[in-house]
């Protein structure tokens, strides 16, 4: 095959490997917050039940790769020909943008304004059920599975480098996907950064869905030098706790320099 004597196919593999993993980060994120609402035995299954949904439909955008370059054709316009021109993948940037500021809002209220979880019954509420929690994981895939597809077609034009790029990207975030979830969930600092991301993210969606360019270097700059902080933060309070539990040492004795009196 001409993928094992072409150094550039494997350039563009890797390249496009690495970018479908970036974007697949903050599709785990938000199916972690999610699943996270779930009692333990089923968040697993949502897990691979997202992920296998992003996979599914993914794969299946590839191969409409036309379509999807269709997409991009005005279906709205208003005003005059020089004003806001809206294609369908602008619509479906902006619904889906709206949605994941919605709910990274919604969650952040929950967890300042909500009710205490401890004590309270574990029952899984009517807005946090196993099917609800899928159909807006669902939902939430077709926005990043676009935007993950657009970006493969803009950089390669073979189909079976692309799916691999996608199969494989996505099989290593399910193998990931339990311990983010987990992180994410036993560190409230954490998760609430994770949720200041999706709004970000969200509202770059709805920018871009308004044709409001922004460079992504602009958005995941801070993102990561905020990860680093955190990390930092994480390190320090990881040491601080391992000191509270080591036994008191003994005070320094300073010798008398002139003799005891």
């Amino acid at each position: 095959m001409d993928f094992f004597s072409s150094p550039d196919l494997w350039v563009a593999f890797l390249t496009l490997f690495a970018l479908e993993l970036v974007l697949g980060i903050d599709n785990v994120v938000f199916i972690s917050i999610l699943t996270g609402r779930l009692p333990e035995h089923q968040r697993p299954k949502a897990r691979f039940v997202g992920l296998s949904l992003a996979l599914v439909l993914r794969i299946l955008l590839l191969m409409v790769a036309s379509w999807i370059i269709g997409l991009k054709s005005t279906l709205i316009s208003i005003g005059d020909a020089s004003a806001l021109q809206l294609s369908g993948r602008d619509l479906i940037l902006i619904v889906g943008g709206a949605f994941l500021v919605y709910k990274a809002v919604t969650e952040i209220h929950e967890k300042l304004e909500g009710v205490e979880e401890h004590g309270a019954d574990t029952t899984p509420s009517k807005s946090s059920t196993f099917a609800r929690v899928i159909v807006q994981i669902l939902l939430i895939d077709m926005v990043f599975s676009l935007d993950s597809v657009i970006t493969a077609v803009g950089m390669v034009d073979q189909l079976y480098i692309m799916v691999a790029a996608v199969v494989l990207s996505i099989g290593l975030m399910m193998v990931l996907a339990g311990r983010i979830s987990a992180f994410v969930n036993e560190h409230p600092t954490v998760k609430m950064l994770a949720l200041s991301f999706l709004v970000l993210i969200g509202s770059t969606l709805l920018a871009e869905g308004f044709d409001v360019k922004l460079d992504k270097a602009v958005i995941y700059g801070p993102i990561a030098f905020a990860i680093a902080v955190e990390a930092l933060n994480l390190t320090y309070r990881k040491r601080q706790a391992a000191r509270r539990h080591q036994p008191a040492s003994d005070p320094v004795h300073l010798h008398n320099k002139y003799g005891a009196e």
